[in-house]
C-alpha cells in the first residue's frame, strides 16, 4: 500500500468550488481499481490550504489514475480557475521511489 499526500493552495474565494469538485473526483476515485480511501483536510490556520491524503493498493494503481483522462480534466480545470499555485505531492510507503514534489507526478 502507498499513501499520497497532495498539498493544494486555492485562490481566495475559491474554497467552495474546490471542495465541490473534490467531491466529484472522490466519486471517480472510489470506482478506480486499487483506490482504498481518500480524505480532504483543510488547514485551520490558512483556510485556502488543503491536504488530500489518498491510499492506494500500489504505486502503479495511483500512477494509472493520475495518467487518466478524468484526472487530466480536473487538473486542467483547477490550474486555470482554482489553484493559487502548482500543487506538491508526496508518496509514502513506496520503496521503489522516493517522494514526488514540485507538482503532480505527471505533467499535464
Amino acid at each position: 500500500m502507498v499513501t499520497v499526500g497532495m498539498n493544494y493552495a486555492v485562490l481566495e474565494g475559491k474554497e467552495a468550488p474546490f471542495e465541490k469538485k473534490f467531491a466529484l473526483v472522490l466519486d471517480v476515485m472510489a470506482e478506480t481499481p486499487g483506490h482504498i480511501k481518500t480524505n480532504l483536510y483543510k488547514d485551520v490556520f490558512q483556510s485556502r490550504s488543503y491536504l488530500i491524503v489518498s491510499e492506494w493498493a500500489t504505486r502503479e494503481t495511483f500512477d494509472t489514475f493520475i495518467q487518466s483522462d478524468a484526472f487530466a480534466q480536473v487538473t486542467n480545470w483547477g490550474k486555470e480557475t482554482i489553484l493559487a499555485g502548482r500543487p506538491s505531492h508526496e508518496v509514502y510507503g513506496d520503496e521503489s521511489s522516493a517522494s514526488v514534489t514540485g507538482g503532480c507526478p505527471v505533467d499535464h
